[in-house]
């Protein structure tokens, strides 16, 4: 088992589980799991199984954080990738607009759409830009970019929860005249943003530059050890939805869905999963909190 110590460990925020009662048991909020309850759950988790307890499900070369995570608790896990992306016209047309246009605010608000949007940007010969971004998650695509165009690439505001109607509401507005940005976003993802700052003044861009698809061939053997699996850890209403398509009519699977954030666990309880668990705020620590959470729910089930 790999080694365990409490170092490990930053403050360990508060999570929530969604039950089927009512929807307003699904904003409550409980106290997570005591720093000395991960150390006693952990210990008896075996250093090897060929029976993995997680199924990460992120696109492919995109789950390795999450699994080196997950390992330093000695959990083992299984990468099924459920979603694939896709550029559209749009991103073609990003990089124009960016030479053509400038915008007070670029707002980004995942990691895929970064990438999109740095492409467009060199393409574009780095103009001068402040990004607002949703969440660490999404800042980390930034600090990837050579030092010398830093000086060009400003991510300069994340909210104060990493969800989208939140940036919505506390990004900044200059107050010099109408305050413009530009947009860059999945074509599934929702209308809250635009909307949100539309209210506020802000005059909005919106560049659908690419979507997301589920992967079309998946190893029925590998998919079958991910039914088995105890928890299935996703992060978004994409996967979520990728994820209930591949399960078989005849067979009744209620294991655990352990959610990045908020959003993609309002999704899974709309698509009728039960023993969702999330982070308040979305990111791979709080993210690893929930596994841990559902995990040992589902290690005491098993003792009853």
């Amino acid at each position: 088992m790999a080694a365990f110590s409490l170092s490990n460990f930053s403050p360990v925020p508060a999570a929530v589980q969604c039950s089927s009662s009512s929807s307003s048991q699904l904003r409550s909020r409980r106290i997570f799991l005591k720093i000395e309850a991960f150390a006693s759950f952990s210990a008896t988790l075996p250093s090897s199984s060929s029976n993995p307890k997680v199924v990460v499900t992120r696109e492919r070369g995109k789950n390795g954080k999450l699994i080196d995570a997950l390992e330093s608790h000695g959990i083992t896990s299984l990468e099924l990738p459920l979603i694939q992306h896709t550029r559209l016209p749009d991103s073609d047309k990003l990089s124009s607009v960016l030479r053509s246009t400038s915008f007070d605010w670029i707002i980004i608000t995942s990691p895929e759409a970064g990438v999109v949007f740095l492409d467009a940007w060199k393409a574009a010969g780095t103009p001068k830009v402040r990004v607002g971004v949703v969440g660490a998650g999404t800042a980390s695509v930034f600090e990837k970019i050579q030092p010398s165009s830093k000086q060009s690439l400003n991510v300069a505001f994340s909210p104060s929860k990493a969800i989208g109607k939140v940036l919505a509401a506390e990004l900044p507005n200059d107050g010099n005249g109408r305050c413009t940005a530009l947009y860059p976003a999945s074509a599934k993802a929702g209308h809250e943003i635009e909307e949100g700052l539309a209210k506020r003044g802000f005059d909005v861009t919106r560049l659908n530059t690419y979507t997301t698809e589920p992967v079309s061939d998946v190893d029925e053997k590998i998919l079958e050890q991910a039914l088995s699996a105890a928890v299935i850890a996703v992060a978004s209403p994409s996967a979520i939805r990728a994820w209930i398509s591949l399960i078989p009519e005849t067979r009744q699977w209620d294991n655990a869905v352990a959610c990045i954030g908020e959003t993609t666990a309002v999704s899974a309880k709309k698509q009728g999963l039960r023993n969702v668990y999330y982070p308040e705020n979305p990111g791979i620590e709080g993210w690893v909190n929930s596994i841990l959470e559902a995990l040992q729910a589902e290690n005491q089930l098993q003792k009853i």
